[in-house]
């Protein structure tokens, strides 16, 4: 079996066991008690890993709590974020969940435990609230404590039972089980799921595309971090010591800012190289004294509505009063895009998945547009196959800003061909060759027909600032070319032939009549 085989054959397993657990709960409803659970088992495992450092003779989880010397547990603390005794870890708790009248009720203690042990250290920002959405008490579980113990103890044992094993050199076999499940659960759960998680593929193509030749970045940064995939598929697809300073995002749903932090430590970034925080980007930014970061990715939700003019005080605050209008009310797309480029290093690039929409619009978007290309920000837009991400089949585009750029001119890139993707049964999906043949245009900026155009600053200005693909790149024409000298030849033998027959059928009816 290969590796591949092997990967398929788990996620299979995983999803199977997921299934069963959850029961008749909507699977959207049901996840945070799955991937609740799966972190539960990693955070304990990576932290008895950390314990016993290797040594064959120490086995923390049969150890009395009161063993553990306080020095050991500020050590812990100090480099792991968070302190685990050994009656709570996971293995434990799993081995007698199925007879442990108080299940919920411990649970419900050792998160709270677990979350405090951080009180007062400089993980505490980190580890405060990972459990919250963990809810021991849901009637989602039952509507009684039995019933609730009953559903807890299927959980615990469903995801103890996965064939994963923490190591040190293998950990994001969890990681992998983690964004598994997240993309089954946002496969399953339509728009509300695509809101949060941006499918691997998309998330390679806009990580490549903002970290491209960058020899290394002081740290990267997602304005809407959702569940985290986009940062994380810069972490897999570069070295971890070309991101210098860590991972950093703001997320405005309170669950799936769990799910990113939860997803960061099941990757194996431990907590002080990354740094997401919980809030309203547009209203509410929270890395205002950060030093600008060199890579930033993000994929913002679609025209939601924000204050925009109704805060006066909005077209003053620095990343928008530049562009001198805001974003329509109605319409935030902008207001994202002016947020990630204030934020944006000079050597810097932002990949951005964007609305098509705002790219040929008038109004306040033009006047946005118009500041973008007038300083020289925009480097390439990416017009998309359509549905590539769950609950949405429109082809979005992605915006490339640099602050560098070497001249004035904009790339258009038409990436909606059928050699650019492949059918899926949920999404279609864009393959590693698929994703390779995009970033190497966009790294050579040549001119191909009906694909990509490098457009100077003068047409642009020229075409009322629209930045539509559609504007620059001519479409093929699929049309089937006539001849018509060809056609004229054919239609004369034709008729020859018709005349031919005429005269036969003539011949034989004068017979008959004869």
């Amino acid at each position: 079996m290969t590796g591949q085989q092997q990967r398929d054959e788990l996620h299979r397993q995983i999803w199977s066991i997921a299934n069963e657990v959850r029961g008749a709960v909507d699977g959207w409803d049901f996840k945070q008690f799955v991937l609740g659970a799966l972190f539960y088992r990693f955070i304990s495992e990576n932290f008895t890993s950390y314990i016993e450092a290797g040594d064959e003779s120490v086995d923390y989880a049969s150890m009395s709590d009161t063993d553990i010397p306080d020095e050991v547990k500020v050590d812990a603390i100090k480099t792991k974020g968070y302190f685990i005794y050994p009656s709570q870890l996971f293995v434990n708790v799993a081995k007698s969940a199925s007879t442990n009248e108080s299940l919920n009720t411990d649970l419900a203690a050792i998160f709270t435990a677990i979350e405090s042990s951080a009180r007062g250290y400089p993980s505490e920002d980190d580890i405060r609230g990972l459990f919250a959405d963990f809810d021991t008490t849901s009637n989602r579980l039952g509507n009684t404590v039995k019933q609730k113990n009953e559903r807890l103890a299927k959980v615990l044992k469903g995801v103890a039972g996965l064939p994963l094993k923490f190591e040190e050199s293998e950990g994001d076999l969890f990681g992998d089980a983690y964004e598994f499940l997240i993309s089954n659960y946002a496969a399953n759960a339509g728009k509300s799921g695509g809101e949060f998680f941006t499918p691997q593929h998309v998330s390679k193509l806009i990580a490549q595309l903002a970290m491209h030749k960058q020899t290394s970045v002081n740290k990267i940064y997602d304005p809407a971090a959702g569940s985290g995939s986009l940062l994380l598929q810069a972490k897999k697809h570069f070295d971890e010591h070309i991101i210098e300073d860590g991972f950093f995002g703001q997320e405005i749903n309170y669950t799936t800012y769990n799910l990113a932090r939860m997803n960061m430590f099941l990757h194996n970034i431990n907590y002080d190289k990354f740094n997401i925080q919980y809030g309203n980007t547009l209203e509410d930014p929270h890395f205002a004294d950060e030093k600008p970061f060199d890579a930033i990715v993000s994929n913002p939700p679609y025209s939601v509505r924000w204050k925009g003019s109704d805060d006066p005080t909005l077209i003053n605050d620095d990343r928008f009063a530049p562009a001198g209008v805001l974003a329509p009310k109605s319409k935030a797309d902008f207001a994202f895009v002016l947020h990630a480029l204030h934020y944006l290093s000079a050597k810097g690039r932002a990949a951005i998945v964007c609305f098509p929409g705002i790219f040929y619009r008038g109004g306040a978007e033009q006047k946005i547009r118009k500041y973008l290309v007038d300083n020289n920000y925009v480097e390439t837009v990416i017009a998309l196959a359509p549905n590539l991400f769950f609950g949405t089949t429109i082809a979005v585009n992605i915006l490339v800003l640099a602050k560098n750029k070497p001249d004035t001119k904009v790339q258009f890139i038409d990436a909606t061909g059928a050699e650019f993707f492949k059918k899926g049964v949920n999404i279609n999906i864009m393959q590693d060759e698929h994703i390779a043949a995009i970033v190497e245009m966009f790294d050579k900026k040549d001119n191909v027909p009906h694909v990509a155009e490098t457009v100077a600053y003068d047409r642009i200005v020229n075409g009322d600032y629209n930045l539509s693909v559609t504007s620059y790149v001519e479409a093929k024409n699929t049309r089937e070319e006539i001849d018509i000298s060809t056609l004229n030849s054919q239609l004369e033998t034709t008729v020859s032939r018709i005349n031919e027959l005429r005269s036969e059928i003539d011949a034989i009816i004068a017979e008959i009549e004869a």
